[in-house]
């Protein structure tokens, strides 16, 4: 069982870093006179030696070998500080909450997670704050990712990406940008070249995409648990028949992530939205086909719908029941910082929230991030309640098989909107 860091050795961490001129973010459980008094006792902590330090790190799987290289340079750029071991663990960013909520006291120490997951980690006790010189995160990261870090106006973890959203990938030998700006032109073209136009229908993050556009809504209650959702007033029940419409069409097919980079490196899959993680496998498979765009509109009631999406923000935070606190403060602060930004960015396509990383030739002319950024106007901030991604996934999961089990379009969104804004358990 992991113990809460003591005070002595949470200074010493504190005045260590100082010291040492790394980087900004060190915490403890306290409140925010913590930060002065590491200040204050820099001068006799700063000699202390960390001794053995072991930490173990989550992240997403394909990440493992950049999370892995990430580890062993902080190692040796701290080797005179102690002896440090980092046990790098497979985690996903969308289902970290749980995991680490399952028993935060045996969590990884430093974990990635996706933004929308905060609240919860922190109402929960399992974000330690950052406290020694936060304003340095937050003045080098997008404003926007900076406020998804933050709650009741303190920063609870450090940016990572500024690209957790969705777009759309095509094959332009296939796909012109005019025949993708539309899903009825796109699905006739795909499947007159014997391919398809892919997307994760049975999704809840996906599907949102469609009812958003018509300016329907599902987002977080003001109790900040619950969710508000009005998909079953008009035009819920027409959205609902356009993506029976859409999955119907021989153009088209539904899948996971899984089966849509199958399909992309198969040649089977025209276009396909998805996100900046899959820039690699798109770019390698269709060569100088490869293109990217904001998501199209679709047909609803005769006329041309723009799509929406969820926007977001990929965040690394510090468990504070680590019995390393302050090193692993450092750990988080080392793999988010402009040089790691750019490394993720080059190793894996994913979009910085470092503003100078952010700001670089090569990412500003990325198809993707010029895609995302483009989506980014007909976007919103992903927050929505527990109750919410099963209960879509499950309306989804009807859509994309056809099969509506006898019910209306009506009677879809209804189950599906009473499932969403029913009451999370406490």
């Amino acid at each position: 069982m992991k113990k809460l860091i003591s005070r002595r050795k949470f200074l010493a961490a504190m005045g260590t870093m100082v010291a040492a001129g790394a980087l900004t973010a060190c915490g403890g459980s306290s409140s925010g006179t913590a930060s002065s008094a590491a200040a204050s006792s820099t001068a006799a902590s700063a000699a202390e030696s960390w001794g053995d330090v072991k930490l173990t790190m989550w992240g997403a799987e394909e990440d493992q070998t950049m999370l892995r290289e990430m580890a062993d340079a902080f190692i040796e750029q701290n080797a005179d500080k102690g002896n440090v071991t980092i046990e790098i663990g497979v985690q996903s960013e969308s289902s970290a909450k749980d995991t680490v909520l399952a028993d935060p006291e045996s969590a990884a120490d430093v974990f990635a997670f996706a933004d929308d997951q905060l609240n919860e980690l922190v109402n929960a006790g399992a974000l330690q704050e950052v406290l020694l010189n936060p304003d340095d995160v937050k003045n080098r990261n997008l404003p926007g990712s900076v406020g998804a870090a933050t709650m009741n106006d303190k920063l609870y973890a450090y940016p990572m990406t500024a690209d957790n959203g969705y777009f759309l990938y095509y094959d332009a030998s296939v796909l012109s940008a005019e025949d993708v700006q539309s899903v009825d032109t796109m699905l006739e073209k795909a499947a007159a070249a014997g391919k398809k136009f892919m997307m994760s229908v049975n999704d809840a993050w996906y599907i949102y995409s469609f009812y958003a556009g018509a300016g329907l809504v599902a987002t977080l209650a003001d109790d900040g648990i619950n969710t508000v959702c009005n998909w079953n007033e008009a035009p819920g029940a027409d959205v609902t028949q356009a993506i029976l419409d859409i999955t119907a069409n021989p153009g088209f097919k539904s899948g996971a992530d899984a089966d849509i980079v199958s399909a992309i490196k198969d040649g089977s899959c025209c276009a396909a939205i998805s996100g900046t993680w899959n820039a690699s496998t798109a770019q390698e498979a269709w060569g100088e086909g490869y293109a990217a765009t904001k998501l199209p509109t679709y047909t609803l009631n005769g006329a041309q719908t723009q799509m929406g999406s969820f926007s977001g923000y990929k965040l690394v935070g510090v468990n504070p029941h680590s019995a390393n606190v302050g090193v692993a403060m450092m750990l988080a602060d080392f793999i988010t910082n402009e040089d790691n930004q750019n490394k993720r960015f080059n190793d894996r396509k994913l979009g910085p929230s470092n503003i100078n990383a952010n700001a670089t030739e090569a990412v500003q002319s990325a198809p993707a991030i010029a895609a995302l950024a483009e989506q980014s106007s007909y976007a919103t901030l992903q927050r929505v309640g527990a109750n919410y991604w099963s209960s879509a996934a499950s309306l989804g999961e009807i859509l994309a098989s056809g099969d509506t089990q006898g019910k209306t379009t009506q009677q879809l969104v209804d189950d599906a909107v009473a499932g969403i804004t029913a009451p999370v358990a406490q």
